[in-house]
């Protein structure tokens, strides 16, 4: 366990209207009540301001604005002990078929942030994910640890191997504090209907049947966000500068397990479902190895029932359809003429 911890009174969170970062947002507010928070979001969308609605004003500013805004960052950077990085592009479907944003907000806008970090010594964590590790085999019994290297498959997982890779060399060549965690799949709250949990349970609420990719057979980590939010915290004020952190909780199961939970917990058949053609560079399973996470600074999940948590997402989701409601309809053109 680390000699000493890092007590930052002001932090910027980017992303921090997104699903992840919005849920950090909420950690930090009610774990931490010392700590001011400047959310920096442009709000496109899967940003909305309504994740972090109803937050108290004196603790929570948001901020509308782009990463990629040297001056604007400049000045929140001058202004606050810490920042903590979530915004991305982050959909693998959307980064097939435009690169170019992913390009833009993962690689510049990291290098906008890190710049400024640098010029001002505050302090930054970068989050990350696990897919910039490429995949693992079925049969491996291998899992993803801070040395394994870096075997990224598509334009979104390229470019946060960039930004961690960009994050590395300014911490070693500039002395730049920061560190770096790579997580596994996140479920819960908040997170937009895109994404293959919320997609298949707002389906269904809409008696509408499931759609799986392929042959349902690629495995995912799976964590509830607010164990990331408790070891990204954990990480920013304890981890050692300079080092990598792998977070998961040991979540193993594949896609058609997880649709299956799903379809029970609305008392539907596990067949009930439509196969569609797979994504092109489909990966085939993520596992995440946190034991130097969980070794080096004592952080251990709380939330590691799969089925429980899966319950309360969906309970989530029944009970917040004003706010996934608006995002549905284009969400679901989208993917039809991709053919999904």
């Amino acid at each position: 366990m680390p000699d000493t911890t890092f007590e930052p009174k002001r932090i910027v969170v980017t992303g921090g209207c997104g699903f992840i970062g919005s849920n950090f947002v909420h950690h930090v507010v009610r774990e931490h009540p010392g700590v001011h928070v400047t959310v920096l979001d442009k709000l496109t969308y899967a940003g909305n301001p309504d994740n972090i609605a109803g937050l108290p004003s004196d603790r929570v500013e948001l901020v509308v604005g782009d990463i990629c805004d040297a001056d604007l960052v400049d000045r929140l950077v001058s202004e606050t002990d810490a920042v903590v990085h979530y915004a991305a592009e982050s959909h693998n479907d959307n980064s097939i078929a435009d690169p170019s944003p992913f390009l833009k907000t993962n690689v510049e806008g990291t290098y906008t942030l890190i710049e400024a970090c640098r010029r001002h010594g505050a302090r930054y964590h970068h989050v990350s994910t696990d897919e910039v590790y490429g995949d693992l085999a079925l049969d491996d019994p291998a899992r993803f640890t801070e040395e394994t290297p870096y075997r990224p498959s598509s334009p979104y997982s390229s470019t946060k191997a960039s930004s961690d890779l960009l994050v590395r060399a300014w911490a070693r060549t500039f002395g730049l504090r920061a560190t770096i965690s790579n997580c596994s799949n996140n479920y819960g709250p908040y997170q937009h209907v895109e994404k293959f949990i919320p997609r298949q349970v707002t389906n269904l609420i809409d008696g509408v049947r499931p759609k799986l990719y392929g042959d349902g057979r690629n495995v995912r980590d799976w964590i509830h966000t607010e164990d990331h939010s408790s070891a990204v915290w954990c990480i920013l004020t304890r981890g050692r500068i300079g080092e990598t952190y792998l977070i998961g909780a040991d979540g193993e199961l594949d896609n058609i397990t997880v649709l299956r939970e799903i379809l029970k917990a609305f008392g539907r058949p596990e067949d009930d479902f439509d196969w569609v053609r797979d994504r092109p560079g489909h990966d085939r399973r993520y596992a995440i190895d946190a034991t130097k996470l969980r070794r080096e600074l004592g952080w251990e999940p709380r939330r590691t029932d799969f089925a429980a948590g899966l319950a309360e997402t969906i309970r989530w989701y029944r009970d917040n359809e004003a706010w996934w409601r608006p995002a549905k309809e284009a969400t679901e053109a989208r993917y039809a003429a991709q053919g999904q």
